[in-house]
């Protein structure tokens, strides 16, 4: 499996970073684990076509995870795609996707498309979706956007790629992290707590109950940036690829 995180910023692009936005590859599937408002852009600056992406898998419903989303379809639309996309988010993903798209672009919900755009919603309570060959698992963690937030496994050719989402500490993310060959967490501040976040003072104390075979920290804002250097764990950022 190739995962490479097309976006590893903050919602505030931090460090000129664009936002959450990784790509997993493997057996000829591509998903997009979140698509931030910046993700078609950082896609088409790092020479990557839009158009293979099957799935799409959304951690939650904040713009810089969810929100390029909307863009991501439109430009399907108008390079001709026929290739079917599927999406596989949180409850309630169906109709903020139809909100957004017509807020930015009215009309733009309820066009023909030349290719089917399917909404499939995750339990959040560890239970396993499927699109083709890709299985998703998901837990509900501590974030609050208007919708349940998600960590999940992305399951692909014997392979699982794992992601903590937005959230403050909870045990959900031990379990989310059981069994995948990569874990990427947010780290969002150094040592400062901020609400729904988790800073890496916090992470570094409960880092031993994950039991993925690797780590990386993602989501990182100023404070973490500032002292990258002083961080013992490995790190993304933006066109980091890795093979797992």
């Amino acid at each position: 499996m190739e995962i490479r995180f097309v976006g590893s910023g903050d919602a505030f692009g931090s460090g000129g970073r664009f936002q959450t936005c990784i790509r997993v590859r493997a057996g000829g599937r591509t998903a997009l684990v979140d698509c931030g408002a910046t993700s078609l852009t950082a896609m088409k600056a790092q020479q990557l076509d839009p158009g293979e992406v099957d799935v799409v898998v959304l951690s939650h419903l904040h713009g810089d995870h969810f929100g390029g989303l909307p863009f991501l379809v439109l430009d399907g639309q108008f390079t001709r795609r026929t290739k079917a996309l599927t999406v596989l988010g949180p409850v309630g993903t169906a109709s903020r996707l139809r909100q957004a798209m017509e807020t930015f672009y009215p009309g733009s919900a309820s066009v023909q498309r030349r290719f089917e755009l399917n909404v499939v919603e995750l339990d959040g309570a560890g239970g396993s979706q499927h699109a083709g060959p890709l299985q998703v698992r998901s837990w509900e963690v501590d974030h609050a956007s208007g919708a349940p937030a998600l960590a999940v496994q992305v399951s692909l050719g014997g392979t699982t790629f794992a992601y903590s989402g937005d959230t403050a500490w909870t045990p959900a993310l031990i379990r989310a992290a059981e069994h995948a060959d990569l874990f990427a967490c947010e780290a969002y501040t150094y040592d400062k707590p901020v609400r729904y976040h988790l800073d890496y003072r916090t992470l570094r104390q409960h880092a031993h109950d994950l039991a993925a075979d690797r780590l990386i920290l993602t989501h990182m804002g100023p404070s973490m940036l500032d002292r990258i250097d002083e961080i013992d764990h490995t790190t993304a950022s933006d066109g980091l690829v890795l093979e797992i």
